[in-house]
């Protein structure tokens, strides 16, 4: 049963509600849908000085900064948890964005009902099936549920009317895990009048039909400048058990489309740290590979574009991009009907597509986000200046080129 939208008449006209970003496929920090075509996060000043402060050559590669919004949460005389954004004169270009709430914009936390556990815990009644089946058919065309093969730590978060648990592959819980774990944390830090500042940025997948994601934690070291001693050392530890050290790169989470069963396979951080070099590079391969065929169209405009970012990167001086991440996006909706034929025995987890030689433009795009371990000469929050480019940034990018030159050489 749809709910009355959270949203006073009067406050209609200028507040959002947000909605999870459900193709959030790594990181840690909530991210939420503000628009179509806009996202927004917990302000970070370090961030924020980023953003304020970009090179001009790097801005074709990062999310268009769009301003600061302030957020709030507001609950319903039903205990309904929201979160409310209230644009303000921060914000630049985005009075388009200042939407009515009504009926249709009811999304899936209208029905995240919060009950006072023990403490200051807080409990999340669960999401039906159907609720969030929906908004992922709202968020993409066609049959759009996504499969994963991810492992938690936690239970489900959803079952279904009678209780049940729904099959855990069904749908990719990674955007919901982290917007739970955020509200909890909200909630149970700060009383509803708190305001709450949020950057706008671009939604770098918004042009794409069935958006392809691969989320890379770039770099040697990952911990930043104001790391705690006891964080410094688990940062280490996990760069020195992964491909971070190897490669100079790691897989943070991953959803592609897969066109033979109309899913998205999906990985998460937990199962990019596992990975070895060749397991990497394996699944590297896996991100082109949409079930039938290797998306070999792909890899000449992904290369070039790596190759544009590191001839930028390479320029700037006293930058470090500690804990940033890269992410490779592209439309698993090929432009044309490919005539490859399909395999009926291929299982989604296998890696060995045979190769289609399309000469199909392809939408692919790359692009620098997470900044807020960043640091750099000038910077507000800066804490140690750098002499010359991030080498192990430039090491991670140089991996990842070969690589992709050596799948395309069919090596």
């Amino acid at each position: 049963m749809v709910g009355q939208s959270p949203l006073d008449p009067s406050e209609s006209r200028t507040a959002v509600l947000l909605e999870p970003f459900v193709h959030q496929v790594g990181g840690h920090m909530s991210m939420m849908k503000y628009d179509e075509h806009t996202v927004c996060k917990p302000l970070v000043s370090q961030e924020l000085s980023f953003y304020e402060s970009l090179p001009l050559a790097m801005r074709q590669f990062t999310p268009q900064y769009k301003g600061i919004v302030s957020v709030h949460l507001k609950k319903d005389s039903l205990g309904n948890l929201t979160l409310i954004a209230s644009p303000s004169l921060q914000t630049e270009s985005c009075s388009h964005l200042d939407n009515a709430i009504g009926d249709s914009s009811v999304t899936i936390w209208h029905k995240c009902k919060w009950a006072a556990g023990t403490g200051t815990e807080h409990t999340l009644v669960k999401w039906s099936h159907t609720q969030v089946t929906k908004t992922f058919k709202d968020s993409c065309p066609g049959k759009m549920l996504l499969r994963t093969d991810l492992q938690y730590r936690t239970d489900s978060l959803l079952e279904d009317a009678n209780g049940n648990q729904p099959e855990r592959k069904s749908y990719n819980p990674w955007g919901l895990h982290c917007h739970r774990q955020h509200l909890n944390r909200m909630s149970s830090k700060h009383n509803e009048n708190k305001l709450h500042q949020f950057l706008l940025l671009e939604n770098v997948v918004s042009k794409y039909n069935y958006p392809c994601i691969l989320d890379l934690k770039m770099g040697t070291r990952q911990h930043g400048d104001d790391a705690s001693e006891e964080k410094k050392a688990r940062h280490i530890k996990k760069c020195e058990q992964s491909t971070s050290a190897s490669l100079g790169v790691r897989i943070c989470g991953m959803q592609v489309y897969q066109a033979d069963t109309g899913h998205f396979l999906c990985k998460d951080k937990y199962y990019g740290r596992k990975l070895s070099p060749d397991g990497f590079r394996q699944t590297l391969r896996q991100f082109l590979c949409n079930g039938n065929h290797l998306r070999t169209d792909l890899l000449e405009p992904i290369i070039l574009r790596l190759k544009a970012l590191l001839s930028v990167i390479r320029k700037q001086s006293s930058y470090r991009f500690y804990s940033s991440s890269l992410l490779i996006i592209y439309d698993g909706q090929e432009h044309k009907e490919n005539t490859a034929p399909l395999d009926n025995h291929l299982h989604f987890q296998k890696t060995n597509c045979s190769t289609s030689h399309s000469t199909n433009h392809s939408r692919a795009d790359v692009r620098m986000i997470d900044f807020a371990h960043t640091t750099f000469k000038g910077s507000k929050c800066n804490h140690t200046t750098y002499d010359g480019p991030d080498h192990g940034y430039i090491f991670g990018l140089e991996n990842l080129i070969k690589i992709l030159q050596n799948i395309s050489e069919g090596k």
